[in-house]
């Protein structure tokens, strides 16, 4: 959608160029969902090391000496920080920024140390992963996901990465609680599952682009007493890519590719936009299934 957006506004329109951004930014999603899990383990050695330092000061008390190690000891944790996999992906990826931007980690720490959560958490008596799970997805959601300083942090380093941290953190919290304590190793997904998957995003911008003229034209047939300029230019990104995906990605539902175009346009666009895209996107599927143009392969794909 916005390379989309970002094409039709530009004045001097350059496939392969917006081609390269798209598949940049996907990769730069990659890059901060690697990084918000990341600075969970960063924060957890910053703190080892806080708490290291001050046991050894002349005038510790003795809660100093000999603090509470529960969450230097979380069992989720130090999977994720063991996990092979992770560290070469952050290392192959040079994300280096926590190293980098090191006043980060001990932000969170600080405030996470000052939060009930973590008050709770290390006074209990109890002690198994389960209670270590709900922690430390308390932890990501209550602590680093509203961080402001961290989201002043995100928007100055990438330009993509705001619109991205939503379903970045979404899928990370997810991910946090189907943890089960039997995974031999913290399941970090791939970017993409297979090479169509990888391509999807690509094509679909391309054959959207391609057929514009084609979907314009069906806008227009069923918004007759509406002018071009009425209708928001985000709104018709949309839909010309909701018709893209009706006729040309025969394995996508039809219903599918409705909800997930007005989730959208709920998120970005105008507050009536979503009604609207429904209405027009409806009449246009039911007139594709009369006319035999909805290519649709497989059960329930209608």
């Amino acid at each position: 959608m916005q390379s989309l957006y970002a094409y039709e506004q530009s004045e001097n329109q350059n496939l392969n160029a917006e081609e390269k951004f798209l598949k940049k930014s996907m990769e730069d999603m990659y890059d901060l969902f690697l990084l918000m899990l990341n600075l969970m383990i960063e924060t957890r050695n910053h703190a080892e090391s806080y708490l290291e330092k001050t046991s050894k000061m002349h005038l510790a008390t003795e809660e100093e000496k000999t603090p509470n190690r529960k969450f230097i000891n979380n069992e989720l944790l130090k999977r994720l920080d063991a996990s092979e996999y992770f560290n070469n992906l952050i290392t192959d990826r040079k994300l280096t920024n926590w190293s980098r931007d090191d006043e980060y980690k001990t932000i969170i720490w600080e405030s996470l140390r000052n939060s009930q959560i973590y008050q709770n958490y290390i006074e209990s008596d109890k002690q198994s992963f389960k209670e270590d799970r709900n922690f430390v997805a308390e932890f990501f959601s209550e602590i680093i996901a509203p961080n402001e300083k961290l989201y002043d942090y995100l928007e100055d380093h990438k330009l993509t990465w705001l619109d991205d941290l939503p379903i970045v953190n979404t899928t990370i919290y997810k991910l946090i609680e189907k943890a089960k304590k039997d995974d031999v190793a913290f399941g970090i997904p791939r970017l993409f599952r297979n090479t169509e998957d990888r391509d999807f995003a690509v094509e679909l911008m391309q054959k959207t682009i391609l057929n514009d003229v084609e979907y314009t034209s069906e806008i227009s047939k069923k918004t007759p007493n509406w002018d071009k300029e009425r209708i928001a230019e985000l709104d018709a990104v949309l839909m010309k890519m909701a018709i893209c995906e009706f006729v040309k990605f025969p394995s996508i539902p039809v219903k599918v590719t409705i909800n997930e175009y007005l989730e959208i346009a709920k998120e970005y666009s105008t507050p009536k936009s979503s009604i609207f895209i429904n209405g027009i996107l409806d009449k246009i599927s039911k007139e594709f299934k009369a006319d035999g143009k909805l290519n649709k392969m497989g059960r329930g794909l209608m």
